[in-house]
């Protein structure tokens, strides 16, 4: 990147679709490095813009549905902002209803768009042919109109006498495949528009590409600058700010609308780590990619939370480290962030001591996400999960008396796995369902370059060269179509698991999960 003197300007951007609930952690992250090294920038949640640019659109042609769905958008976007939809599943369940309903219907005939997924019946996000040709053809999608409007009042605003007056880098947040192929339409779009502007590309999906693939760069001539892994060294580096070898960034979310999310209120998004402490499961991508582990010590990083908190006063916190680690729960708990707050937690022993779940609840924790994967110990133990059944029994049982409520990841389909022990997951979750509040059942996605596909016979799972996963075929016959045939037929059917389901937040799941922890008895 050329540097002649001049200011140099940043945009970062959040592209569409992910889920419009919260702002985006990773570029008010950035903008906390750049704040500190006085770099002019703009941020902009082009998901949350894009959204509501496209539901502002009146769908044409229109069903009964999405008739009534637009006429009561207005009402349908406050009921998601308002607590008391939240004390009703089923009121909660119509607004998204509605409001995706609409999404659905402007993405047209050939892109679904949810509010949570694009998925694009022709181009694939993990094809990079098909992502050039989004980015060769940026007004093939559903969200050209906002963005081609949107983005040159930002690259080259009002009272600039030159282009080159304007935004010199653009950076892209690009977490999801869901984002990736309007990411590359605004990039495209940029590049044909404003062609002096450097593209730089990064998130954690572009870090699994490029640690997955070994790759030191992506798309030579339309991406300049590409960053796996945490990007404020490279980004300041890129600006010839050069940073001190420890930098701690506080992350700054003065420039987005935190008003406009569709929660009842702002979720305050906050990273204590990177990577997981743990670090061993087998099947775990992280693993997989080699992402290293680092931690803001835990009284330091339970100081800055509290003091965001006080600054920003939000309804709820979202933790959104890989794991939280004992450690950072404890300072939480000896200081208290001053607002609800929930994350990931592993199962620990600590979460068997009645003292220690007490000291969560009454720190703010009304939810912990644990990833339990499995009922059945020699699964457990073959996925080196370092869990052992009887402390994850205790462990909820202490959580439902501490009051706090429990969204419980499961994966079927490991290569351990039977229906034999699939039959122990369920019955598990059958005996435990008074102190399960929410349920995640996924099937077992085998990382493209984890060591255990050395060991199987490979298909693709998805056609394209950068696809993060492998289909496999099952070392003891325990097929995807036979799991899934499980999950639909038996593990759904009891109603013990039934009721759990029906509490289940559609479409945004574990983020709006926390304002129902206190809904179900």
């Amino acid at each position: 990147m050329k540097n002649d003197g001049s200011p140099q300007q940043v945009l970062l951007i959040f592209p569409p679709v992910a889920k419009p609930c919260e702002p985006p952690g990773g570029i008010a992250l950035l903008s906390g490095a750049l704040t500190a090294h006085n770099v002019e920038h703009t941020l902009l949640d082009a998901n949350l813009e894009g959204m509501l640019s496209l539901l502002e659109k009146p769908p044409l042609p229109a069903d009964t549905w999405t008739r009534r769905a637009f006429r009561n958008l207005s009402k349908n976007l406050s009921n998601l902002k308002s607590q008391r939809t939240y004390t009703n599943i089923d009121t909660y369940k119509r607004a998204v209803s509605d409001i995706n309903r609409l999404l659905t219907m402007a993405g047209g005939k050939r892109v679904r768009i949810s509010l949570a997924d694009y998925d694009d019946t022709r181009l694939s996000p993990v094809k990079s042919d098909d992502l050039l040709h989004a980015a060769r053809n940026p007004e093939e999608n559903p969200f050209y109109e906002y963005f081609s409007k949107r983005l040159p009042t930002i690259i080259w605003p009002k009272g600039h006498l030159r282009k080159s007056d304007g935004t010199t880098v653009a950076g892209f947040s690009l977490n999801y495949l869901s984002q990736a192929l309007t990411a590359f339409a605004m990039i495209g779009f940029l590049k044909r528009e404003f062609s002096d502007v450097t593209i730089v590309l990064g998130g954690s999906l572009v870090t699994s590409w490029m640690q997955g693939n070994h790759r030191e760069r992506l798309f030579p001539g339309l991406v300049d600058h590409c960053v796996a892994g945490p990007g404020e060294y490279p980004l300041l580096a890129l600006l010839q700010k050069n940073p001190p070898s420890k930098m701690h960034v506080t992350p700054c979310y003065d420039q987005l609308p935190v008003g406009d999310y569709l929660a009842p209120g702002l979720i305050l998004p906050f990273r204590s780590s990177i990577g997981c402490y743990w670090g061993k499961c087998s099947f775990c991508p992280e693993r997989a990619e080699g992402t290293p582990y680092s931690q803001i010590p835990p009284e330091k990083a339970a100081t800055e939370l509290r003091n965001l908190v006080a600054d920003m006063q939000p309804v709820l916190i979202h933790l959104v480290d890989n794991a939280i680690s004992p450690a950072f729960m404890g300072a939480i708990a000896e200081q208290p962030p001053g607002a609800p707050w929930y994350g990931f937690a592993r199962i620990t022993p600590h979460l068997k001591d009645p003292e220690f779940c007490m000291a969560l609840k009454q720190s703010g924790c009304v939810l912990l996400k644990l990833g339990l994967e499995s009922g059945d110990q020699g699964v457990l133990d073959a996925l080196h999960k370092g869990i052992d059944l009887e402390t994850a029994s205790l462990a909820l049982e202490t959580l439902k008396k501490a009051g706090i409520a429990t969204y419980v990841y499961l994966l079927f389909g490991t290569l351990a796995e039977t229906r034999v022990e699939a039959q122990h997951t369920l019955d598990f979750v059958a005996d435990h369902a008074e102190e399960i509040q929410f349920l995640n059942a996924a099937v077992f996605n085998l990382p493209i370059n984890s060591p255990e596909a050395a060991t199987l016979e490979t298909t693709d799972f998805y056609e394209g060269d950068l696809s993060l996963y492998t289909a496999f075929r099952h070392p003891k016959g325990w097929e995807r179509r036979s799991v899934r045939q499980f999950l639909d037929a038996e593990f759904r059917k009891p109603p013990a698991i039934r009721s759990i389901l029906r509490n289940h937040p559609p479409l945004f799941t574990s983020n709006h999960a926390p304002f129902f922890a206190g809904n179900r008895s």
